[in-house]
């Protein structure tokens, strides 16, 4: 058996081929049960890589790992921060939810969309930290029952990151893959599918629950959400002007990134740095770095350097050509199946590491079949719809799902695995079968 790492040929040896396999299996099991922090375990899992010789520190670090996807997700999530301290975010929710005058199917439609919306730019972990707090506030207000507004919160997030390349790190790994996969070629070939399946689940929500969308714009309980001010939410009314002219100024260079020629990790970075420039002192700068959540960095890290192990020793290849011989080669198939393989492996499993391991084999199939980067796009689009909108099938299907299941716990307001399967799994369900019809009469020629 023998692969190309580095531009050397390298020959792994029968043991380190099944090392590697059994290394990857364990460390997904941990990942999947909780049993260990899974940054932990994904850098457990480098370190073996790296002590049975499989890669070589020098290749690990220079090749394996994407940083371009570091340097992007840690320029987002010092923004990200930044606007969190500033109370941007709640602001909004609040300001909102008065504009409505605490109707309550009013006030659910805008939450979701401004969820769904604010997912798409921003990492949706950090939206679910920002909107379940005070969608438990309001609902506490209101007196509703939160469960479908928390549900239709995860739902949202995890359809808005499927829209644009910084909504979720799957689309990160994903276009750091595939340098033409740009921010504008997310958001033209992914976002109107996302918008479409984003007001199709509001719908269904709506219907769904349509007892629990009581009058209550006359109630006692909306008279004390009017009497809610929005202002004492934002702590640094200058840090907040700073921040969103900042982060308007982030988006709109993703727009153009392609005709400045930089790289969205260099503009992510470095819109961060001028807000702690010109938004922070010393200390508050300080803050801003503990604001980054430097487990998941490490776990990206390790992740990547056990996949590259799995490249390294021909598991990819050989993933590649099954996929292959199932569809006989037929890249129209092969996306199809693979929108459906992502979705059903993304709802049983963090999304994360299912499509780290699933880069190589889509960029073998199109070293096997001789394709041009513009050829397999239609690939790249259903690993990225997949993995996304797959992720709403269970509790653990993304990192957002159990960080919304741990917020509403903190609240006293528990929900089990099943509870949630119940509303997740046909809302994942729907989302594949709209993007089964999208992918097949336009995304591939």
């Amino acid at each position: 058996m023998e692969t190309k790492a580095a531009g050397m040929l390298y020959n792994p040896a029968a043991w380190q081929v099944i090392a590697v396999a059994v290394i990857f299996l364990v460390t997904y099991a941990f990942v999947i049960t909780d049993k260990i922090n899974r940054a932990v375990a994904a850098l457990a899992g480098a370190f073996l890589i790296l002590v049975l010789g499989i890669l070589d520190l020098r290749y690990a670090f220079t090749e394996a790992v994407g940083w371009r996807v570091i340097m992007l997700l840690i320029g987002m999530m010092l923004l990200v921060g930044i606007l969190n301290r500033a109370g941007v975010i709640p602001y909004i929710a609040i300001k909102l939810a008065q504009w409505v005058k605490g109707s309550s199917w009013k006030i659910f439609i805008l939450l979701i969309a401004l969820t769904g919306i604010s997912s798409a730019f921003l990492d949706n972990v950090t939206i679910m930290l920002l909107v379940i707090p005070v969608t438990m506030s309001i609902t506490k207000l209101l007196k509703l029952n939160p469960y479908p507004f928390i549900f239709a919160e995860i739902a949202a997030s995890n359809i808005g990151g499927a829209a644009t390349l910084i909504g979720d790190p799957v689309n990160m790994i994903i276009g750091s893959a595939n340098k033409q996969l740009t921010f504008n070629a997310f958001i033209i070939h992914l976002g109107p599918v996302s918008l479409f399946i984003l007001i199709v689940t509001i719908g269904l929500f709506l219907f769904v629950y349509r007892k629990h969308f009581k009058p209550t714009h006359k109630s006692k309980e909306a008279s004390e959400l009017m009497k809610l001010s929005a202002s004492s939410y934002i702590k640094n009314r200058p840090l907040m002007i700073k921040s969103v002219v900042v982060f308007l100024l982030t988006i709109i260079a993703f727009t153009l990134h392609s005709a400045l020629g930089i790289e969205p990790a260099a503009i992510a970075l470095g819109s961060a740095a001028l807000l702690m420039v010109i938004g922070l002192k010393r200390k508050e700068a300080e803050i801003a770095f503990r604001m980054v959540d430097w487990g998941t960095i490490l776990f990206f890290i390790g992740l990547f350097i056990m996949v590259a192990g799995l490249s390294a020793t021909n598991w990819t290849n050989q993933i590649a050509l099954v996929v292959l011989q199932m569809t006989s080669g037929n890249v129209d198939i092969a996306s199809l199946l693979l929108l459906w393989i992502s979705g059903v492996a993304s709802a049983t499993m963090d999304n994360v590491p299912f499509v780290t391991a699933m880069v190589p084999v889509i960029q073998a199939m199109g070293a096997e079949l001789g394709l041009s980067a513009g050829q397999m796009e239609p690939l790249w689009w259903s690993l990225s719809l997949g993995a996304n909108l797959g992720s709403n099938g269970t509790l653990i299907g993304a990192s957002a799902n159990v960080i919304a299941a741990g917020l509403a716990l903190r609240e006293g307001k528990s929900f089990h695995f099943r509870a949630f399967l119940k509303v997740g799994a046909p809302i994942a369900l729907m989302s594949l079968l709209v993007s089964t019809a999208y992918v097949y009469f336009i995304l591939i020629p």
